[in-house]
């Protein structure tokens, strides 16, 4: 009877593990548990690596120089004008036309730029000096083309020529739809741009020397000594023939002078006079244009040693 008795209990106590081996509490680590401790020393690493990723991806070099190409694209693109554009400015801006294009093209410009490029500038100085708007707008489109043969010497020298142009373009004003001053911006910002590339000096190279040039149109003269020497010469012998037609002229008595009328003979009288001011006029500035020079061949020769 005992033993019918215990058999329940023992078989519920038994069949209920969870009230024999009542379950842990959760453990939660605490902020000085070694395991915490432990995972913050391997995670704070992580960190410097982080800033140091970023400052490196700031001094990269495309952040540093970066693409004018747009920008020179951005130059063709503003000389997209009606046609016959510059022929028609007033005189007052083509006198400010012809401005912009002597500083785009002053100077050295074949040596600073390079050949091809230096040709282009030429060239388009030229176009703006003529009022040619469409050759204008074609040899533009051809600066994008050119900015990866370019070194940084020669993309610097072209940013001050274009900084130099535009603000000519600036003192325009403003005029029809503001193309000009369009032209101006966009000049000016990349030339600015350019203008502050890193520029290399050759140190084993002695810096060349300033040459001065005399530009009659299209022909560029260097002046030399030498040269300088032969103009002299030129003028001299020029200055005494000049004086000797005029005194060929003057040998002529008046009274020789033979015409069918009074008024044939003053006709004929008033061209003697013409004709000595001229040759007479001509010796002296022959003889003034001999000195200088002379004086000119002194100075560029005392340069040169």
């Amino acid at each position: 009877m005992a033993s019918l008795l215990l058999q329940p209990l023992l078989s519920n106590r038994f069949s209920s593990p969870a009230l024999l081996f009542p379950p842990k509490p959760h453990h939660i680590p605490s902020l000085t548990s070694p395991r915490f401790i432990s995972y913050n020393k391997k995670s704070l690493p992580f960190r410097p690596l982080t800033v140091s990723f970023a400052l490196t991806e700031s001094d990269s070099p495309k952040s540093l120089n970066p693409n004018p190409q747009p920008l020179l694209q951005e130059i063709a693109d503003s000389f997209v004008l009606p046609a016959d554009y510059f022929a028609q400015l007033p005189q007052d801006l083509r006198l400010d036309l012809n401005d912009a294009a002597f500083d785009l093209s002053n100077g050295a410009v074949l040596d600073e730029c390079g050949q091809e490029l230096g040709q282009i500038l030429l060239n388009l100085s030229r176009a703006w000096e003529l009022g040619d708007t469409s050759t204008s707008l074609t040899l533009a489109g051809k600066l994008p083309l050119l900015e990866g043969s370019l070194t940084n010497n020669a993309k610097s020298a072209l940013g001050r020529r274009l900084v130099a142009a535009g603000r000519r373009f600036q003192s325009m004003g403003q005029y029809g739809q503001g193309e000009l001053q369009r032209i101006a911006k966009a000049m000016m910002t990349t030339g600015k741009l350019l203008s502050a590339l890193p520029v290399s000096t050759p140190t084993d190279e002695q810096p060349e020397e300033e040459s001065r040039m005399l530009k009659f149109g299209d022909l560029q003269v260097e002046l030399t000594s030498d040269k300088a020497n032969i103009g002299a010469a030129i003028g001299f012998v020029f200055g005494i023939l000049s004086w000797q037609l005029s005194q060929g002229i003057q040998s002529i008595p008046e009274s020789s002078l033979q015409y069918a009328n009074d008024n044939a003979l003053l006709l004929a009288k008033s061209l003697r006079g013409a004709l000595l001011a001229i040759c007479y006029s001509s010796t002296v500035l022959s003889a003034f244009t001999s000195v200088g020079l002379v004086l000119l061949g002194t100075q560029l020769k005392s340069k040169e040693k």
